[in-house]
């Protein structure tokens, strides 16, 4: 008799926990983006299923092309990186805010279904402006995105993504972003990274 697999669809037609191939397949057949993976126990795929998809495949990505170095003298340690990822686009995107120095993840927001590498990168930024204003840091911000770093100062998430049922929390938290960045003033400095010339920025998820 071989052995019963359950399926977890992280980003499919229907997400959820599925009792065999077929159920799953119907889910991520021909499907942009979809993410799933198969657990030996019910109760596994539960746990798996109500965590980051990253956390059981993203091991499995490749490492990025260009590590990072921050014996660049121009990289200014104590500040903050923020990323994003995307599987898809769009797909489940993901983003986080990591301290430069030390590699400390500082926040982790997502995935979120049917987002964008370009909302995940403008939302990232306006979390660390809040957060650093919040915590009154005056440490800079990197970001590796020009598109986001422009938003930000245009005070508009200028994405063409469609809203849909599915990305209703994603938009919620765009618009919620705006409003921030309209109510708010800030002094923090916010610096493109150079990938080019320093590697991947220390928030990337290794994913390329």
């Amino acid at each position: 008799m071989a052995k019963k697999n359950f399926y977890v669809v992280w980003n499919g037609i229907t997400p959820g926990v599925y009792n065999s191939w077929e159920e799953c397949k119907a889910q991520v057949s021909n499907y942009d983006g979809a993410i799933y993976k198969s657990f030996p126990t019910l109760e596994q795929a539960t746990q798996a299923y109500n965590e980051s998809p990253w956390n059981y495949i993203g091991k499995q990505a490749k490492p990025t092309s260009k590590k990072t170095s921050l014996n660049n003298p121009a990289i200014i340690k104590d500040s903050l990186a923020v990323d994003a990822a995307c599987s898809g686009n769009p797909g489940l995107m993901e983003y986080r805010g990591v301290y430069v120095l030390t590699g400390e993840q500082i926040f982790h927001q997502g995935p979120y279904e049917q987002g964008t590498n370009n909302i995940g990168e403008f939302l990232a930024l306006v979390h660390g402006l809040a957060l650093l204003k919040q915590k009154n840091l005056s440490i800079p911000i990197y970001s590796d995105s020009a598109n986001a770093i422009k938003w930000i100062k245009d005070k508009k998430c200028k994405t063409k993504l469609e809203r849909t049922p599915a990305n209703m929390s994603l938009f919620y938290m765009i618009e919620r972003a705006e409003k921030w960045l309209r109510e708010n003033t800030y002094s923090t400095q916010i610096i493109k990274w150079e990938t080019q010339d320093w590697g991947e920025i220390p928030a990337d998820f290794g994913r390329k």
